[in-house]
């Protein structure tokens, strides 16, 4: 059975020294095509790209990345929709590590097993669940088991998990995604007081590499981080910055680009 291709790509930044970059996009927003487009054109610069998942109720975003859902619901897309996405993205012949983030009743309403074996059949890599606890993910754990690793559940860790880290690092694979400040995303750089400390915490008992997100606009932002963490993750900024330049593509390779530059 193949390595996933997250974990390879963060093997390769380990060998290399590098750190990763991350971007969020909703998938669907304006467009399914837009949504192809903006993933093709970060290929080779982007590590991973979290694809949202659009949601009626996104209750771990803040307002920019509802409006995106929202507006994404508005003009058609959903699940069905997004696995037809990544279907054409693999057939033509595109490698890049996608990451579903998505709400557990999408999950549940699609069906475990077919879920599963659709995430396989189509080349999701991993998924991040944020509303699904780590005492709550057996059943979708067992039904990903199915394929080994081809498509593993990435680990959310809060300041506020402190007493938990230990366990949910444990088994975790791919990376850990270390929530920087309290409440929903988008705070714009507003990181919990201890945020260095409780990083430094995770990093010192996670076997694989520690992920910052939430808040995060530019590589100065996570500069007094970089020392403890291997990589950073922009959700809202890329989203209000896809909006700015009329969801060109190139603005996506642009971005991706110099921060990756600046991020080392």
């Amino acid at each position: 059975m193949s390595e996933n291709r997250i974990q390879l790509q963060m093997k390769k930044l380990q060998d290399e020294g590098k750190k990763a970059f991350i971007t969020y996009i909703t998938a669907g927003l304006p467009d399914m095509g837009k949504t192809k487009e903006i993933i093709k054109a970060q290929e080779g610069i982007t590590d991973v790209i979290e694809l949202g998942i659009p949601f009626s109720d996104p209750t771990a975003d803040g307002p920019v990345i509802q409006q995106a859902s929202y507006e994404a619901i508005q003009a058609g897309a959903s699940l069905r929709k997004t696995f037809a996405l990544m279907e054409e993205l693999r057939a033509e012949g595109s490698d890049q590590p996608i990451v579903f983030m998505m709400y557990y009743n999408t999950i549940i309403n699609y069906g475990l097993k077919e879920f599963a074996d659709k995430c396989k059949a189509v080349g999701v890599d991993g998924l991040i669940v944020p509303d699904l606890p780590y005492e709550e993910q057996d059943a979708l754990k067992d039904a990903l088991a199915s394929y080994g690793d081809a498509t593993i559940l990435i680990q959310l860790v809060s300041p506020i998990s402190a007493e938990r880290i230990d366990t949910i690092t444990a088994d975790a694979k791919g990376f850990i995604y270390c929530v920087s400040a309290m409440g929903v995303t988008g705070q714009g750089g507003s990181y919990h007081k201890d945020v260095t400390e409780y990083l430094k915490h995770v990093k010192s008992v996670s076997k694989i590499p520690v992920m910052m997100g939430f808040g995060i606009r530019t590589a100065a932002d996570v500069a007094p981080m970089k020392d403890v963490i291997d990589g950073a993750i922009v959700g809202t900024h890329f989203i209000n910055l896809m909006r700015e330049a009329g969801f060109d593509p190139k603005a996506a390779t642009e971005y991706a680009d110099t921060f990756k530059k600046e991020f080392v």
